[in-house]
């Protein structure tokens, strides 16, 4: 959430534009201080490198299938499952194992129980890869900052395309506050 002084969007240039610029809050979409299950992160860490690319292959495939049923109305989110699929690689198996590495290494909770700043959460209710009920509740006892967390029953962790139109509103509803 930020916004640009009027000076800053009236032509200025990029560097006194990049100067006006205020950040006045945080929107945690789908997203999370520190993963509420560390453990099983690491474990899906080491499975997603020990197993083949042909079978992290039919793993994708079987999620777009899922997926597929699941967003079978919408038709963005439809899209990028395609082009998510398109190309399966060695490299892109590294990269999920990489992604993981990360989640399980971050850890900005220091960070969100000293931000000054209103901090909000958005999750999707259908969550497997970050449940929400725990990170809501480590929000409530520990980050002063929480204004609000909303739950969008549509969406997933993937909040932001999963429920574009509800997670839009809500965030313009924030941002109006």
């Amino acid at each position: 959430m930020a916004r640009q002084s009027e000076a800053g969007s009236s032509g200025a240039s990029p560097h006194q534009a990049a100067k006006n610029f205020r950040i006045e809050g945080v929107i945690l979409a789908g997203g999370f201080v520190k993963h509420p299950m560390r453990w099983a992160v690491r474990l899906a860490e080491k499975l997603t490198g020990r197993i083949s690319a042909a079978l992290f292959v039919r793993i994708v495939f079987g999620y777009a299938k899922i997926a597929r049923f699941r967003y079978r109305r919408s038709p963005e989110t439809l899209a990028t499952i395609d082009e998510f699929i398109v190309r399966r690689t060695e490299l892109d198996r590294r990269a999920a194992q990489h992604r993981l590495h990360l989640v399980a290494e971050n850890d900005p909770r220091p960070i969100a129980s000293q931000t000054r700043l209103p901090v909000f959460g958005l999750s999707g209710i259908l969550d497997p890869i970050v449940p929400w009920p725990f990170t809501r509740r480590w929000l409530r006892n520990n980050c002063p900052a929480l204004r609000d967390y909303k739950i969008i029953r549509r969406a997933d962790h993937n909040v932001l395309s999963t429920a574009p139109m509800e997670a839009a509103s809500q965030v313009l509803d924030w941002m109006s506050r």
